[in-house]
């Protein structure tokens, strides 16, 4: 056992053992010499190994509980908020953390494996301990535990497939780790009277906000928001108007794009957010661009999936030229109010099971007929199986006043026809359908996430004066 000690009173006994024997030796410490920085510098390059991390998700959705034992200090020091993430990580994905300077006890300690034992409700025989210090495994197999020392990653992973029976060295990649409504923190923001929007937000650092598209929620976001927020991002997902308990106003106009982005930017202003990176899917998507071209002191950024950025056309009026394009017939066809809410709220079930489903091929539907002709066949439905299989991807439903202001739409981003969208930059999945965020989920993590940390940091605030 021990008593709490902080990081802070380590580094001061540790620099004044460095200063007493560099004075017995002769040797002069330069004057900014500093143990606290040296461990902070560290701290400050950390990476979390990232194929143990997917093993042990592995592990998890496999039956098996996971856990972490550390041999670590109260961190009171400059860099304690790395200690605050890391930790932070550390118990999203895993069934049990112990830390040893909140228990009393550390690794090679008896105690501290009988205390993680009786917490996961294990015996030794059903655990596998794995460290990178040979010591600290010892008294684990002295009480019957499988153990593995920690050298490289890819031996581990072969150990470790070996002794738990389940493949962790797949080339297909495990999904990323998924949140749910008990592990976000919900807010509503009012907007004006009559209208709230519901939003969920994780983690702390710069704001990313999340724009959904038809017909989702923001658990279409489930896979990005952790993995946003564990890379040192305050993510905020909205539940957009029309949505879920966002309020849903039954006036078309309200379903725009100038009042969505005017909704936008006093759902910034309420939470105290001058500037946001903004990312959007499908509808979403339309916003974001807009909000660039708008309101851009209010944007730092912006991605869009699966909807590029089209300049609006004074030459030809927008519905007309929808007309000759047979893949919007469905937005046609959505135009009449109640007509196709009638259809797709019939089943709520089997309108999502037909519409969101990957492009994996045992994901397709037998006999599904073609997006075009949906007036004509009498709805979007009609010819798809009363039954369908689950989707793979399934996903809560919206509505359609969306879809509805095609004309307003394109005379206000008319207005703005002569404004740029400067540095533009493409990406590309191959075999991806639309529902790119829940079908690709890892590789579009990485890409967002590399794209968030090469953005250029934000330039100091003008000092103003006070009156």
């Amino acid at each position: 056992m021990r008593g709490q000690i902080t990081l802070s009173q380590l580094f001061s006994e540790m620099e004044e053992g460095c200063r007493q024997q560099a004075s017995t030796a002769g040797v002069v410490l330069p004057p900014t010499f500093s143990v606290a920085r040296a461990f902070e510098e560290m701290a400050a390059k950390g990476t979390v190994n990232a194929p143990l991390l997917r093993a042990a998700r592995v592990l998890r959705r496999n039956g098996f509980k996971t856990g972490v034992l550390t041999n670590n200090w109260v961190d009171d020091s400059g860099g304690r908020l790395f200690t605050a993430t890391l930790m932070t990580l550390l118990r999203r994905h895993f069934d049990l953390v112990i830390e040893s300077c909140r228990l009393g006890a550390q690794k090679p300690d008896p105690e501290i494996y009988v205390y993680a034992l009786d917490a996961l409700k294990a015996k030794p025989q059903e655990v596998i301990l794995l460290d990178d210090i040979g010591e600290n495994l010892k008294p684990a197999r002295e009480m019957g535990m499988a153990t593995i020392l920690v050298r490289d990653t890819e031996t581990v992973l072969k150990e470790l497939e070996e002794l738990s029976g389940v493949q962790l060295l797949t080339q297909e990649e495990p999904l990323p780790t998924t949140c749910d409504p008990s592990n976000v923190t919900h807010g509503y923001v009012p907007i004006r009277p009559g209208v709230q929007l519901h939003f969920v937000e994780m983690g702390h650092g710069p704001v990313v906000c999340l724009c959904h598209g038809f017909p989702e929620s923001w658990l279409s976001w489930r896979y990005q928001i952790p993995a946003l927020a564990d890379a040192g991002f305050r993510v905020i997902a909205l539940e957009m108007k029309g949505y879920g308990e966002s309020t849903a106003p039954p006036d078309i106009e309200e379903y725009s794009q100038e009042q969505i982005c005017k909704d936008l930017v006093v759902f910034l202003d309420k939470l105290g957010i001058p500037q946001t990176v903004l990312v959007g899917h499908d509808w979403g998507g339309a916003v974001v661009w807009n909000m660039a071209l708008f309101y851009p002191e209010r944007v730092r950024a912006v991605a869009s999936l699966n909807t590029p950025y089209r300049p609006a056309d004074p030459t030809v009026d927008i519905v007309e030229k929808m007309k000759s394009y047979p893949t919007f017939d469905y937005q046609f066809y959505f135009q009449e109010p109640g007509v196709a809410e009638a259809e797709l709220e019939k089943d709520i079930g089997r309108t999502l099971k037909v519409l969101i489903r990957s492009t994996r091929r045992e994901d397709r539907l037998p006999s599904a007929p073609s997006i075009h002709g949906v007036q004509e066949r009498g709805g979007l439905l009609v010819g798809f199986p009363e039954n369908p299989p689950a989707s793979q991807i399934p996903s809560p439903s919206g509505p359609l006043n969306w879809y509805r202001n095609m004309r307003p739409n394109w005379r206000w981003a008319l207005s703005a026809k002569d404004r740029k969208i400067p540095q533009l930059r493409r990406e590309h999945l191959e075999e991806c359908g639309h529902w790119t965020q829940m079908e690709r989920p890892a590789e579009l993590n990485r890409i967002l996430v590399g794209w968030l940390e090469g953005l250029p940091p934000d330039p100091p605030l003008p000092k103003i004066s006070r009156l």
